[in-house]
């Protein structure tokens, strides 16, 4: 990549990605564009553009991506009830294909010649980070500065940067004691202190949430709203996508909810426990999950269900723009035509209990499954014609086992 004279870093304004964007400078002798999103991460971003230009950055880019993310991202993953392995919701995943978006655009906008992320050769966000923007402009350079530096320790990368005067906060002298990603879904915790998973996690690792045994004793009861599959309400107050996931998050980090241990297989081919908090996420599925049952049809729930662990593999993967995904996504878009009313919900402990659930468009019939007089709405006879036809393939093997035992 001798040709490369300019580059869009994906910035945070940490040490690590700070030590990265002069070593760029000092490796390629580029200008370095900055990209620093806000994702609901928590953090002020004030101090990355002040740290940016401290380091003679003239191109900065700090954008609030927070509605995009939840609308454009999070709500399609979640029409889908996408599980990665049966727990993950997928928090850091997601965020990935819009981050890498915004850097092949602005690298576009600047007429850069590459983009640049801080993601280590060992995990799964380098492989994410990289299909998406290869899908989206098949000519674009990406520089992957963890898999071609000469850096082999923390010790390294202090040391470079007292050097090249770049301020190391005092925590992040040594070792630290575990990697955090956060954003408006969820807050991943990993290594260190966490690199064992026989060991409970330190209450300090929990950060979007409250101890479940230490939530109030009496439970909070939420009512969502949805719309064509999408929550667009919360105790009747209509929100934007953003400030209803926000409003969530509170009500799950005040009870507790959310907390999961995973050990997971990454991409890439190894396994690694994560501790990951997705309290207003938690909510949502378990409230989509409700209505769902109310409105839709069965074959169509089950045929989802089956197909819901490949989508959330490809989310997983990074495979975000790939047509396999994008085709997943028209079915399912298709599945929630008539997924909208409202779903009650009790808040305990870290619980979330589903108490009631209403629809305009409910499959439900009371005249079907009372147990009291259905004025002829069901005949219980014909179920016995059902059964002989259901039952007439296992009657034929039956009697063939018979005939040769």
């Amino acid at each position: 990549m001798a040709d490369v004279k300019k580059v869009v870093l994906a910035y945070s304004g940490g040490l690590d990605t700070s030590i990265i964007l002069k070593w760029l400078q000092v490796t390629y002798g580029a200008e370095v564009v900055t990209f620093t999103a806000d994702l609901g991460q928590g953090e002020e971003l004030g101090p990355a553009r002040r740290k940016a230009e401290m380091l003679g950055i003239k191109q900065i880019y700090i954008e609030d991506l927070r509605e995009e993310f939840v609308r454009d991202f999070v709500f399609p993953m979640f029409r889908m009830n996408a599980l990665y392995e049966g727990v993950y919701l997928l928090g850091t995943s997601i965020a990935r294909p819009l981050i890498a978006k915004r850097l092949v655009e602005i690298a576009h906008e600047t007429g850069a010649d590459a983009i640049a992320h801080g993601a280590t050769g060992k995990g799964n966000d380098q492989v994410r980070f990289e299909l998406t923007a290869y899908a989206l402009d098949p000519n674009i350079k990406v520089i992957a500065p963890w898999r071609e530096w000469e850096f082999k320790s923390r010790t390294d990368l202090i040391d470079f940067a007292e050097k090249n005067q770049i301020p190391v906060p005092r925590d992040k002298v040594g070792e630290a004691p575990f990697s955090v990603d956060a954003n408006l879904l969820h807050s991943s915790s990993e290594g260190k202190v966490l690199e064992d998973p026989a060991k409970e996690p330190p209450p300090y690792v929990f950060m979007r949430t409250i101890a479940p045994e230490e939530a109030p004793d009496t439970p909070t009861y939420v009512t969502v709203g949805f719309e064509k599959g999408d929550a667009v309400s919360v105790d009747g107050v209509r929100l934007s996508p953003a400030e209803l996931l926000t409003k969530l998050n509170e009500l799950g980090r005040d009870n507790g909810i959310g907390r999961i241990d995973l050990v997971e297989n990454r991409f890439v081919g190894m396994k690694s426990r994560g501790i990951y908090e997705t309290p207003g996420g938690t909510i949502l599925l378990a409230a989509h999950r409700a209505i769902e049952s109310l409105t839709l049809d069965r074959e169509a729930a089950h045929l989802k269900d089956s197909l819901m662990p490949r989508y959330a593999e490809l989310v997983y993967y990074g495979f975000w723009f790939a047509p396999e995904r994008e085709m997943l996504q028209a079915l399912v878009d298709r599945s929630q035509e008539h997924v909208e009313g409202e779903v009650r919900l009790k808040l305990y402990k870290g619980n979330v209990i589903v108490v009631g659930r209403e629809s305009p468009k409910s499959l439900y019939s009371d005249a079907l499954v009372t147990f009291e007089d259905d004025r002829g709405a069901y005949d219980q006879k014909d179920a016995a014609g059902f059964i002989r036809l259901n039952a007439l393939r296992l009657r034929t093997l039956s009697a063939r086992k018979r005939r040769f035992s």
